[in-house]
């Protein structure tokens, strides 16, 4: 749980630590901000302590991102100030605020793949010797700022950032970030696309640079690592402050309440009746190709069936075997008892399959298109020789209405979108073609939990209406919550199918190879 040796005020000016007075190293007070159209934010306090990680959350659309980037100098605020170490300061631009300390690392990293890690991070700041950049002194600086971090052995300042893993160029941000001697830091969904093991191993260098007295704005929709992490949660709603607590005295379920406003007596919706679950669709028998093995795997119509595994497992890896993005090439797959060989994703998509990426960004949506465009993608990728069923164009109300869309209208540009929003709009893609298969690959991944919560209602209203579902997610809990049955993979192969009844640790075991795997019958 929470770190006890770092001070959890509530919000008020100062607070005893110690013996003494310690005072709040940033305040925000009246925060409001307008756009064209909406009011993003609406008279919000903030404080922030020095060696604090404090936690701000909301559901998409409540105005975190727009606050941190008042923050970070990125937007001006209407109204409201801005007080950084006593001192009100107004930032007209991110290179002010990050010459005071404040220093943001978005959930989509701001690096160059094509430079040198000691290039990214003194760009545009390159110490130089007479008129020359001085690569020597540069790469001296990088080396000194990752022994810092404690990440000298496994990252050199010489090497393409794109060479580097998703973990790897995050502490290369956290790095970049310490060279501008930063004492605030914001995190925009660190954790999104990091293993459990990154994920413990990133916590471990937040809590040492805590103690340092670098102070943290952890921005997560992920309820068990804030609780884990931080020590005070701000939750925004509509643009407003509902409240600030300590983390230790607050619960999961009060923070969903205050976010979405409600209660949610359940995170996932009931189980399908087994009378419900019909005939297999997808049968899999010895499939196999470079990356997978001897997978032998069954879905039936109106089942939920759950991939779970540790990263590089070879979850994604099958679901694009399936779709023929990456086609199997030993063994047999049939759907509706047809034996079928997909050799390009078309072909998969006229025969009824959708598959919702993990990186909606880049392989789920064209982010300068509209909405409408985006939903008629798979749907114009059918052609004639779509099943009759999706020859019609899709109503786009309707779906809309289904997945609970919050947009200006059909012609705003998915980029514009919250990250909830966008997803739905991937849902409503493969809505539009009446997809009998559908994959979901991280489907709620860096989405809030009143989003995550209509995902997991919709998914389960598909397997009722006899779509069978293949659903991979990071989060056991998720897996355990929304799975008829669960398939769990290690080493590119299904090593071990549990039912829905069984518990992260026997997931995590056979995930893990820490029992000795029979393969199943």
């Amino acid at each position: 749980m929470t770190d006890p040796t770092v001070p959890t005020p509530p919000t008020k000016d100062s607070h005893q630590a110690g013996g003494r007075d310690v005072r709040p190293i940033l305040s925000l007070r009246g925060i409001t901000k307008g756009f064209p159209g909406v009011r993003a934010l609406t008279d919000v306090d903030l404080d922030v302590y020095p060696g604090e990680v404090h936690a701000v959350m909301g559901e998409n659309g409540a105005g975190k991102s727009t606050l941190m980037k008042i923050v970070a100098g990125v937007y001006q605020p209407d109204s409201g100030t801005i007080t950084l170490d006593g001192e009100q300061v107004h930032f007209a631009h991110p290179r002010q605020a990050q010459e005071r300390g404040i220093s943001i690392i978005h959930q989509e990293f701001n690096l160059l793949p094509e430079r040198t890690v000691a290039q990214n991070i003194f760009l545009g700041r390159e110490p130089k010797r007479v008129w020359l950049t001085d690569a020597a002194e540069m790469e001296r600086a990088t080396t000194d700022l990752l022994t810092e971090l404690g990440v000298e052995q496994s990252i050199s300042p010489g090497v393409m950032v794109g060479r580097l893993s998703v973990a790897q160029q995050q502490n290369v941000e956290i790095a970049k970030a310490l060279s501008f001697d930063a004492r605030i830091v914001v995190m925009d969904e660190p954790t999104a696309s990091l293993s459990p093991t990154e994920v413990e191993s990133l916590f471990l260098r937040i809590r040492a640079l805590r103690e340092r007295g670098i102070a943290f704005i952890y921005i997560s929709h992920r309820i068990d690592e804030i609780t884990t992490l931080t020590q005070r949660i701000t939750v925004l709603k509509d643009g407003e402050n509902v409240g600030t607590m300590n983390t230790q005295e607050t619960s999961p379920t009060q923070l969903v309440s205050m976010m979405v406003g409600r209660e949610l007596s359940s995170y996932y919706p009931p189980f399908a009746d087994e009378s419900d679950i019909g005939e297999p669709l997808l049968q899999i028998a010895g499939g196999g190709n470079d990356d997978l093995h001897d997978i032998n795997l069954t879905v039936r119509r109106g089942e939920v069936v759950g991939i779970a595994g540790l990263e590089g497992a070879g979850r994604t890896e099958l679901a694009r075997a399936i779709f023929g993005v990456d086609p199997f090439t030993r063994g047999t797959m049939t759907l509706d008892g047809e034996v079928v060989h997909f050799t390009h994703p078309r072909q998969a998509i006229r025969a009824g399959i959708g598959f919702l990426t993990e990186d909606r960004k880049s392989e789920g949506l064209i982010l300068p298109q509209s909405i409408r465009d985006n939903n008629l993608l798979a749907w114009r990728s059918i052609g004639r020789g779509g099943r009759a069923a999706s020859k019609s164009p899709p109503d786009l109300a309707d779906q809309a209405r289904r997945v609970d869309l919050r947009a200006s209208g059909f012609e705003q540009e998915a980029r514009f979108l919250s990250g909830g929003n966008q997803q739905k709009v991937v849902l409503m893609k493969w809505l539009s073609t009446g997809a009998r298969l559908l994959i979901f690959d991280e489907p709620t991944r860096g989405i809030d939990v009143g989003a995550k919560a209509g995902i997991h209602v919709l998914v389960r209203e598909l397997a009722r209406a006899g779509a069978a579902i293949l659903m991979i997610s990071s989060e056991l809990p998720e897996v355990i919550g929304m799975s008829d049955r669960i398939a769990v993979m290690r080493n590119g192969a299904i090593v071990q199918e549990l039912p829905r009844e069984s518990t992260e640790r026997e997931i995590m075991t056979y995930a893990a190879g820490e029992a000795a795997i029979k393969a199943p019958a």
